[in-house]
Order: structure tokens, then sequence, then C-alpha cells
């Protein structure tokens, strides 16, 4: 090591290499830990995140670059989010300065919009600031006092800040990291809890409600509690109260869902239930500048409740009371690209770090987290009671030997004209957007492939395209045959597009309504269909997974579903698990005002014992055959995974690389289990082969020690044709 002299700052860059890059400081500016930072990178800068000071560098001192400018006056990032982020780079092996740049908002991730430079910004006495009496404050801290005195007269600007008190950055920092004054990119006065808007009352528990809350709020140390209430049992409800006892306390709460469409009906709620809590919500619909905001509001205190997608997971908040975590299950809390972690284990490491509680709710949970519970590590708090209705009545449709193009079966269609006979909505499931899967032609074979995927392109009727859903790559539909120039092209299979076409044409003058991706993408329109389904305007909604999620619409008594099979011909371990958990969270949208719905699920095998539990409503019965299938296997709960991935122009260069990675692994991990290398369930995407390598252990301890090694050996190599990727804990294969 090379004593440096000089203060050395340590940065890091988002970058795909595990380290963090030298700089020697310039001029008098001298970042603290957590503030971001303008440095050189070869022949352009780059903002990052200083990490540490220091006085030794393995490189010579002659020879490191030094820093461009000081972004910040305080910490963005604080310990306890620094310790976070080590154990999520560490955990899933990924670079820690890529894993800290990607959890910034994008405005701080460069250098043209830094809210932290002079001249831009303003300084904002918060309520817990309003409230300090200044005698508490020692005489010594002048500069903390003085700035305290001038806030209370309404917001300050930096520049003004700056002027008057020139050696005040230390005391900015201790200000806000007290949680007194918060930073904002434009003047938001303080609110006045006096004007705020009175609390909506909270319904009255149930006796299982009451006990759930009772012990969460009496976990004054970490713990993580499994919440299984089935659906309509009041979960929310229970979130709630949880959330206001640590408000009670002077604390923040973090509640993640995993879709942005949970977000703003959940957030209503939140916001009438605590309109002093300044509830914000974190998700990516947002644009850039209100994420800043919101984030910085979190990071400040002075949102004490945030609401979030996947990502929020990782949002700084200094006063953490709780975390609760909606649909646990959802694999949307697993981030497939990229830096590949799971939201989900990590509110738990950060509840453990912070030593805080952590609530899981669901009425499927991941066999995961089901298996934690049986063996103790969860505390067990069940819901076993719907609230205001009884549970829906579950029957199968048995499609065996009936044809139809649109694949709605008769029964289904004359539950939905009985149902609309009765004023009643009705709910049509199809997990598959667009108007049908496949265009085919019946003269020559020719099926409307992909040429940059190993799938077929959707066909979209209403815009006459074909789609695929994989690469984003569109097409026109041919007006005849590529191969043959036969003009009768026949759509295969039903999509959501096609199903609302269908019931329009068998249910007029019914008033029916598709929801998907497609239909929702534009802004606000999911709110605005929202309204139009509790306004009554709506007859027969058709929709995929973005309708079965948290949403309770109480005039709607029948759901049909269509198409469930298909999970059942998958090879995935997890596909039982994942259609049982859908079509729970589905049937749970029918029956919401003390009458009892109905589900009609068309299926081609009624006796199966997927759908048998179903009926029973017994998700534990179903989840216990589950693992016991799964011990015996020597699948997930009972071992640990993790799945290298390789994708090049050519199929056999990434099997050479995987091929090379799999001697490696068995020289390093003589313990470790290794799979044979093979090609990915879509071996193509986007122009790409893609192939894949398993390896597990019985130990995650081991496992993790094998991965260390493994992947610094796989990142020493570098291969020019093959990209790769490490997967910690894969959901999917």
């Amino acid at each position: 090591m090379f004593d440096a002299g000089p203060t050395i700052v340590r940065v890091a860059l988002d970058l795909p290499i595990a380290r963090l890059f030298d700089y020697r400081l310039a001029g008098e500016a001298t970042p603290v830990s957590g503030a971001r930072v303008l440095v050189p990178l070869g022949e352009r800068t780059a903002v990052g995140i200083a990490v540490e000071l220091t006085r030794s560098s393995s490189v010579p001192v002659a020879q490191l670059k030094r820093l461009i400018d000081v972004l910040d006056t305080e910490a963005l990032l604080d310990d306890a989010d620094f310790r976070l982020l080590r154990f999520a780079s560490d955990y899933y092996h990924h670079p820690f300065g890529a894993v800290v740049m990607s959890t910034l908002p994008v405005q701080l991730r460069r250098a043209a919009s830094s809210p932290g430079r002079a001249g831009v910004g303003y300084l904002v006495l918060t309520s817990r600031g309003a409230g300090i009496d200044l005698a508490t404050v020692p005489k010594r801290a002048v500069t903390m006092r003085g700035l305290l005195e001038r806030l209370r007269s309404g917001p300050l600007a930096l520049a003004a800040v700056r002027a008057e008190f020139p050696r005040g950055a230390r005391a900015i920092a201790e200000l806000v990291a007290r949680g007194w004054v918060g930073r904002h990119t434009e003047v938001q006065p303080v609110a006045d809890p006096a004007a705020a808007p009175a609390a909506s009352a909270p319904p009255h528990l149930t006796a299982e409600q009451a006990a759930a809350v009772a012990v969460i709020c009496a976990s004054r140390q970490f713990r993580t509690h499994l919440l299984l209430g089935v659906a309509g049992s009041g979960k929310t409800e229970v979130y709630l109260h949880a959330i206001a006892h640590a408000l009670a306390q002077q604390r923040q709460a973090l509640l993640l869902v995993p879709e942005i469409a949970l977000t703003p009906q959940l957030e209503s709620l939140v916001s009438a239930r605590f309109p002093q809590a300044h509830p914000v919500s974190l998700h990516s619909g947002l644009t850039e500048r209100e994420r800043l905001e919101r984030w910085q509001a979190a990071r400040t205190g002075r949102a004490r409740v945030v609401l979030g997608t996947r990502l929020a997971v990782f949002a700084p908040l200094p006063d953490l009371g709780i975390i609760l975590v909606d649909e646990e299950h959802d694999a949307s809390f697993k981030q497939s690209e990229g830096f590949r972690y799971s939201a989900r284990d990590l509110a738990v490491v950060r509840g453990r770090q912070r030593d805080v509680p952590v609530v899981l709710g669901s009425a499927t949970p991941a066999l995961e987290t089901y298996h934690n519970a049986l063996a103790g590590r969860y505390a067990l708090l069940p819901l076993r009671e719907r609230i205001g209705a009884p549970p829906p009545a579950i029957q199968c449709v048995d499609t065996r030997g009936q044809r139809g193009g649109d694949g709605l079966a008769p029964e289904l269609l004359a539950a939905i004209r009985q149902a609309h006979a009765r004023g009643e909505q009705s709910l049509v499931f199809i997990n598959r957007r667009g108007y049908a899967p496949v265009l085919t032609c019946r003269g020559c074979g020719w099926i409307s492939g992909c040429h940059r995927c190993a799938a077929q392109l959707v066909l979209h009727l209403k815009d006459r395209r074909l789609r695929c859903h994989h690469c984003g790559h569109q097409a026109s539909v041919p007006a005849a045959c590529p191969g043959c120039g036969n003009q009768d092209l026949t759509p295969v299979g039903q999509g959501t597009q096609r199903v609302e076409s269908a019931l329009a044409a068998a249910l007029a003058p019914a008033r029916v309504l598709r929801i998907d991706r497609d239909s929702t993408r534009p802004r606000n329109a999911w709110p605005e269909m929202r309204r139009a389904i509790e306004s009554r305007k709506v007859d027969v909604l058709v929709g995929t997974q973005i309708l079965a999620k948290g949403h309770d619409f109480p005039h709607l008594n029948l759901v049909g579903v269509v198409n469930a099979d298909s999970l059942l011909y998958s090879a995935d371990i997890r596909a039982a698990e994942r259609l049982f958990a859908l079509l729970t969270q589905v049937a749970g949208r029918a029956g919401r005002a003390r009458a009892r719905g109905t589900v009609l699920i068309q299926t081609a095998f009624p006796g199966h014992p997927l759908y048998t539990a179903l009926m029973r409503h017994d998700y534990r019965a179903f989840a216990d055959t589950l693992l016991a299938e799964r011990r015996r296997a020597g699948f997930p709960p009972f071992v640990y995974q993790a799945l290298l991935r390789a994708e090049a122009p050519r199929l056999d260069t990434a099997l050479e690389f995987l091929s090379a990675a799999e001697r490696e692994a068995r020289r390093l991990g003589p313990g470790i289990t290794v799979y044979d290398p093979v090609p990915a369930a879509l071996p193509r995407r986007a122009g790409r082969e893609r192939a894949q390598l398993l390896v597990q252990s019985g130990s995650r301890r081991e496992l993790q020690r094998f991965l260390r090694a493994w992947h610094e050996t796989l990142s020493a190599r570098r291969s020019a044709r093959a990209r790769w990727s490490l997967d910690v804990d894969p959901l999917e294969f």
C-alpha cells in the first residue's frame, strides 16, 4: 500500500467491476460518506457515491486522478443503507457500485441534475423540526440554532443559506440526519397539522385480525411474521393497524406491493387513514422528477409511510419501524434482469439489520415462506375467515369434447347472462393478451414465428399487428401466407382481445371492458377504468393478472377462468404452485358484498388434485403435498440453487463457455451438485442464443462460499463472445 498523504476518497461507480475506485481530493471540498461526487472516468465524467475516506491506496498517489466536484453537502445514503447494499451485492454477486447506483433516482445519477449543488434547491423545516424546543439545542451549536431559527420563518434557498452560514455544511448534514430539516428541489411549505383532513375511522377488527395485530405490535425487535389470510379476510386492515402502531412510535413504515396498479388504491387508503403521515409511492410509473421528490421525502423522514414496488426495498428511511410485504409470493418481487435480487428476501434482511418486525402477507405464500413458518423461523398468523361474505363456490367446467374458436364454454356464457340479468358484474380471466397466440396457414403449416426469438408472434387484431411479447418485434399481418400464398390464414388459440370480441357479440348490449397491459399502457388509463367499474358503467371485465391482485369490486359476483390448464403442461417445478396462487387470487375477486360469489374454471382435467384442493379452499393441504414432493425430489426449499446464464450469437458458443464454467465448478466445489449445461427454456431471444448451468447445495452457507470463488474465477476469465450472469435463488429456468 502507498501512503497517500492527502485524503483519498473511495467511490462506488455504476460499472460491472467488483471494486471501488480511488480519487484524490481537489481543493477544500471533502465529501461525507454517502454523498455524490463527480469524477473523471476515461474520456468522460461520471457520478458516483463516496463510500469512505482513506489515507492509503493500492495505486501510487501520483497516478490517482483528482475528484472533480462534490455534488452534495450531506449524505444521501447512511450506514444502514450501505449495510443493506453490501449484503445485496455480496449475496447476489453483483458489483457493489452498480448495486448502489441502481437504487438512486435517475436524476441523481446525472451531474446536470444535482439538487445538492450550490444555489440549487431549498431547505425546509420538517414537522419534527418545527416542534423542537431551541432551548434543548446546545448553545455551542451556534450554526444549528441559527439555521433552525431562520427556517421557522419559511423555506430558505441553498444559495442564501451558504451566503449567511458559509461554514454550515456540517450543521445542515446533522439537521437532515435528525429529520429536522429536509432538502427539496422546489419550495414545499411545511404542512400545518391543524389544517390536515381528519383521519378516517378504522373498521372494527375481527378476533383473528385483532390477534394478528396484537402479535405484530408486541414485536419490539426483529421478527418475521407470515400473515396467512384467505382472500377477503382483511389482511390490508392488519397492515394499516401495524402502520398506525409504527407511526405512534414516531417511526416510518415501508409497504411493498408487487404491481404498480395496486399502489394508487393503497395510497388513497393510507392517505385517508393517515393524512398527516405524508404517504408517498415509489414505482416505475413515476416521472423522473416525481420519483426524486418522493425518494427525498422518504430519505428526510418527511414521508412517514412509503408504498412501493420491488425497488422501494432500498428506499432510505432513517426512522424505519416496520416492513410489510403484500402478496409476498408474487414473482414480481424478483428482478429478472441485471441485478437479480429478491425484494421479499431483502425485506427480511433489512428487518434483521434494522431490528424491526417484518410482515409477509399472502393467501398462498411461497413454499419457501410457508416452510419457514412451519419450521418456526417465521411466526404464523392465520386469518381463516372471509369478512362480509362466505368464500366463493368454485366449480370446474369440463371442456373435453367441446369445440369453439372463442374458447368460451356454453355454461360460462349462460352464467354471465344470468349475472347480467341480476345487475351483477362478471370477470372473465385469461392470462394471455392479444387476439390469438399464433397465426397459421392450414395449407402449408406456416406459423407466425419471431425471427429474433424461439417464440411465436402474437396476433393483435385491433391494430392488425403481429407482436413478439419477448423482444418487442412487430410486423404487419400478411395479406397471404408467405409460404404458399394462401389468403385464408387462421388465428389459433385465445387472448384477451379475442375473448373481448366474443363476449361483446354474445352478450350485447352488455358493456365489456378489456383490462391488460395493452389497454392500461396510457397514463391514467387504469385509474379511469377502475372508476368506471366502481360506478357500474361496466358489466363484464376481461383481463389478465392485473385484475387478480388486491382489487375489491363489490358488485362482481361471477368469475370465469379460461385457459387455466396451460400451466399444467409446464416443466417448471413452480408451475403448480403459481397456478394455485393465481387461481386463488382470481377467485377472491368474486363475492365481496355479502353475497356468495361463483367461480367457473374451464378445464379438461376437472379431477386434477390442484383443482380439488382449490374447490375446498385448502391451501395448507395443497402446500403440504407440494412440500413432500419437493423434499423427495431434492428441490427448493430443501436445497439452495444458483443458475449461471450465458448468451451469445451462437448456441455452441454459449454452451462452450458454460462447459468451461462447469469444469471450474467441479474443481472448486466438490460438495456442490453441478448439472450439465443445457439450452434455456427460451433458447433464442432478441437474436441471442441462451443456455444455462444449474448448481445447488443443501447448505446456503456452502453454496455462497462456492459462488464467491466461482464468480471470481469467471470474472477473471472473461469472454468476448459470451455474456453471462449469475442468478441466485432463481425462480425461472
